[in-house]
């Protein structure tokens, strides 16, 4: 037998035995849990009782449904975009890109510019598309290039287009124009001038086990990492819906150049899915067709979401350059294609 001390008492039990005695491990009862727990309730009490008047308001409500609206509408296309980028990490060897584009990164660009055409998704599915691309050694001026023209020219967005602009082919083939225009010249503007450090190119999560298994961890992977910041491009998107007045729209619509500015921004702002901009755009009838081009154009390229999307993506050394420079050609780029077609 031996003596073993628990707390301020002796206690003696038998070496060989299994089982310790009740007072190991216990310390003294204290009462915080329970009186934390209670406070939680009566708070969650309280904020339904002072809240519940509020929550009716109008502003509210369109403040909610909104901001419901842009995460249902673009939450489909983030999953197509991240199902794409979880096969082409699982199931396409990386020796197939340097097959499939031009080894001169000036030549890859208005490529992978062009291959946007062919990819359905909007600029949600393309975020993780074109970081799986750089992380299986695409050049990231082709990538780049590839996130701006996909959601813009690809088929149905094009088809969108052409039935909310019933009779006015001329939109369609500048809005398809112009977005690949401003996509290749993004891409080789960053090709000559954009610096390793300002871009992080995230790591994709690439085992030994089977396809499926590395499928499953890459899409796990990239819904968790852009979900979230999907759903803070749609927060911020929907407040600035409720706290811009729609009056001042019509009253700067007359001013040809102040009213190519406002769609474009408006575009940034609405953060409305490419699918579905022609519809929104077409409505504007006090704007004019290159203002409507802008934020045909604009829109895909540049809004909250996709900004908010970038940021968690690359980082945001590589967003506070790539945004300005991407609009900035984007309104340009509208007006030369407006001022030319329309």
């Amino acid at each position: 037998m031996s003596e073993l001390r628990a707390g301020p008492r002796d206690v003696r039990i038998d070496d060989e035995s299994p089982v310790p005695p009740d007072s190991w491990g216990r310390r003294g009862s204290g009462g915080a849990l329970p009186w934390g727990f209670a406070l939680v309730i009566v708070a969650l009490v309280a904020g339904r009782l002072l809240l519940t008047p509020h929550l009716t308001a109008p502003a509210l409500q369109t403040w909610a449904t909104i901001f419901v609206a842009i995460c249902v509408q673009a939450l489909p296309f983030l999953v197509f975009g991240v199902a794409l980028s979880a096969a082409i990490t699982a199931f396409v060897p990386a020796s197939f890109w340097t097959r499939a584009l031009p080894r001169n990164p000036a030549v890859a660009v208005p490529v992978a510019g062009m291959a946007g055409a062919v990819l359905p998704g909007c600029e949600c599915a393309s975020v993780p598309v074109a970081s799986g691309l750089m992380s299986r050694g695409v050049a990231p001026s082709a990538a780049l290039a590839f996130l701006l023209a996909s959601p813009a020219i690809n088929p149905i967005v094009l088809v969108a287009t052409a039935v909310a602009f019933p009779g006015q082919p001329l939109m369609v083939a500048a809005r398809f124009g112009a977005s690949l225009a401003v996509a290749v010249l993004v891409g080789w503007l960053w090709l000559r001038f954009g610096r390793t450090e300002w871009l992080r190119i995230p790591s994709r999560p690439r085992g030994d086990g089977p396809r499926l298994a590395q499928f499953a961890e890459a899409m796990r992977h990239d819904l968790l990492h852009a979900g979230g910041f999907l759903i803070v491009g749609g927060l911020a998107a929907a407040t600035l819906n409720v706290v811009v007045p729609r009056e001042w729209l019509t009253t700067i619509a007359g001013v040809p150049w102040l009213a190519v500015l406002v769609m474009a921004l408006l575009a940034v702002l609405l953060s409305i899915c490419s699918e579905a901009d022609a519809f929104v755009a077409a409505s504007m009838t006090a704007f004019s067709p290159t203002a409507k081009l802008a934020f045909l154009v604009v829109g895909p390229m540049v809004d909250l979401k996709l900004i908010a999307l970038q940021s968690g993506t690359f980082g945001r050394a590589f967003v506070v350059r790539f945004v300005p420079l991407t609009f900035c050609l984007a309104v340009g780029v509208s007006v030369l294609f407006g001022w030319w077609l329309l």
